[in-house]
């Protein structure tokens, strides 16, 4: 399979758009347009960015600071200017908990390193969230090569209120089932 084809086929996941910044050296802010961020453990609190390893902001990143910017969907040309394209004006940058962070996302995790791990022509980050910030507002979406909003909300969401929820605490660790002969024996 060429690497084209498979390209493609990732490209039919949905993703949020991220900016992931962190200082330099010399401490000036870089950042660096990434699809690839996930969320791995509430406890503790981890999340995961994946950066080509030929990149700059790949050797940036190694073993420091950085922060997860998620855009907002009105911020597709901050998108593009991390990606190679760049803005005039530039985006607005402001001092963040770890590293330097974007003005206006729809939310920012500021992160310390947690891991490492080779991902073949990427490199895999782990970082360990110390603060998070969040504004209510849509998220900026990558779909097929292109951006997206989030569009009308679905009327069909089954799963929020429903009974397999995780969130109602039917299914959580300190539920208990009593079988059906056993409840009806006692009665």
């Amino acid at each position: 399979m060429d690497s084209r084809r498979l390209r493609n086929i990732f490209g039919q996941f949905a993703s949020g758009v991220t900016v992931i910044t962190c200082a330099k050296q010399d401490g000036t802010p870089h950042g660096a347009t990434v699809t690839a961020f996930t969320a791995v453990s509430l406890e503790p609190r981890l999340c995961q960015v994946t950066l080509t390893r030929a990149s700059k902001a790949c050797s940036f990143l190694a073993g420091a600071p950085f922060a997860v910017n998620i855009l907002a969907a009105d911020q597709m040309d901050v998108a593009l200017h991390f990606a190679g394209r760049p803005a005039s004006p530039e985006p607005v940058w402001e001092p963040g908990p770890t590293s330097p962070v974007l003005a206006g996302t729809a939310a920012t995790l500021s992160c310390i390193p947690w891991r490492e791990y080779d991902g073949g022509d990427h490199v895999i980050f782990i970082g360990e969230i110390v603060d998070a910030q969040c504004r209510d507002t849509s998220p900026l979406l990558f779909y097929r090569s292109a951006f997206h909003d989030l569009g009308a909300p679905s009327g069909a969401a089954a799963w929020n209120g429903s009974m397999d929820d995780p969130h109602s605490g039917w299914f959580d660790a300190g539920t208990s089932f009593t079988p059906l002969h056993l409840a009806t024996a006692t009665r």
